[in-house]
C-alpha cells in the first residue's frame, strides 16, 4: 500500500497513476454494483444450478460406482462359491472313480481266485479220473495175467500137483509185488 501511495505522490498529481479520479471511481463502483446485481440475479443462479447439477451427477456417478463395486464383489463371491462347488464335485468324482476302480479290482481278484479254484478242482478231478483209469487198466492187466497163468497151468500137466502149486505161488508173488508198487 505504501508503494501505491508513493507512486501516486511521484506522479505530481493527487490521484496518480494507480488511483482513479474520484468521479471515475464512483461511476466504476456503480457499474460494478449494477453488474454484480445483474450477475447475482441472472448468472449466479445459473452457475449455482450448473454446480448443483454437476454435484448431483458426481454423486450419482459415485453411487453407481459403489453399486457396481458391490455387484462385482457379490459376483466374485458367487464365482468363488461356484469354484468351490466345482472343486468339491471334482473331488467327489475322483473319490467315486477310485472306489469304483477298487471295487472292480476286488471283483476281478475274486473272479480270478474262483477261476483258479475251479482249475485246481478240475485238475484234481482229472487226476482222480486218471488214477481210476490207471487202476482199471491195472485190474484188467491183472485179470489178463491171471487168465494167462490159468491157461499155462491148464496146459501143463494136470497130473503134477507140485508144479501147479509152485506156478500159482509165483504168480501170486509177482502179482502182489506189482500191486504194492502201484
Amino acid at each position: 500500500m505504501h508503494a501505491v501511495l508513493f507512486l501516486a505522490a511521484d506522479s505530481g498529481s493527487s490521484t496518480g497513476l494507480v488511483l482513479p479520479k474520484p468521479d471515475e471511481f464512483i461511476w466504476a463502483l456503480i457499474a460494478f454494483v449494477i453488474l454484480f446485481a445483474v450477475l447475482a440475479k441472472l448468472a449466479f443462479p445459473a452457475l449455482r444450478k450448473g454446480l448443483e447439477a454437476r454435484e448431483q451427477a458426481i454423486r450419482g456417478e459415485l453411487e453407481r460406482a459403489e453399486q457396481s463395486r458391490l455387484e462385482a464383489e457379490q459376483k466374485r463371491e458367487e464365482y468363488d462359491s461356484r469354484i468351490a462347488d466345482a472343486r468339491n464335485e471334482a473331488d467327489r468324482i475322483v473319490r467315486e472313480a477310485t472306489e469304483s476302480a477298487e471295487a472292480v479290482r476286488r471283483e476281478r481278484t475274486a473272479k480270478a481266485d474262483e477261476e483258479a479254484r475251479q482249475i485246481i478242482e478240475k485238475a484234481r478231478a482229472d487226476a482222480a479220473t486218471e488214477r481210476e483209469r490207471a487202476f482199471g487198466d491195472l485190474q484188467r492187466t491183472i485179470a489178463d495175467l491171471s487168465l494167462e497163468a490159468a491157461r499155462r497151468v491148464l496146459e501143463q500137466e494136470l497130473s503134477n500137483p507140485e508144479a501147479q502149486r509152485q506156478l500159482v505161488e509165483r504168480f501170486l508173488q509177482t502179482t502182489g509185488q506189482s500191486g504194492a508198487n502201484n
